[in-house]
């Protein structure tokens, strides 16, 4: 059973995490043939705290070598990300807002001056 009992659903060969993705996905596509929005991107990363590495080293040959990550980086994916306007506009389909959901939202208003737009 999907977690918060969401379906997946597929369209144009894209599986969404539920109907309600699937449904933006449809009204931006008409949007951005209509010229409303451009550059629309699916599942976009953005880094929110990079990995956390052990000090580098020198190898014998000089090279620096990489210390062992010791966290992995925080990442956010948006469900998507257009233009509108001339700005960057970054949507989020929400069911429900987890905690995990919500300090990400606060870091990528943080560390990148953009605010989500929930759906």
């Amino acid at each position: 059973m999907r977690k918060y009992r969401s379906k997946k659903v597929i369209i144009d060969g894209i599986t969404f995490d539920s109907k309600k993705e699937a449904h933006r996905y449809c009204e931006l596509r008409l949007l951005q043939r209509a010229g409303k929005i451009s550059n629309l991107e699916l599942q976009k990363f953005f880094e929110l705290i990079p990995a956390q590495r052990e000090p580098s080293t020198m190898t014998k040959t000089g090279k620096e070598k990489l210390g062992r990550v010791i966290e992995q980086s925080v990442k956010y994916i948006a469900d998507f990300v257009y233009i509108e306007n001339g700005k960057t506009v970054v949507e989020d389909t929400k069911g429900v807002k987890t905690k995990e959901y919500i300090i990400k939202r606060k870091l990528m208003l943080y560390v990148y001056g953009i605010r989500i737009k929930e759906i």
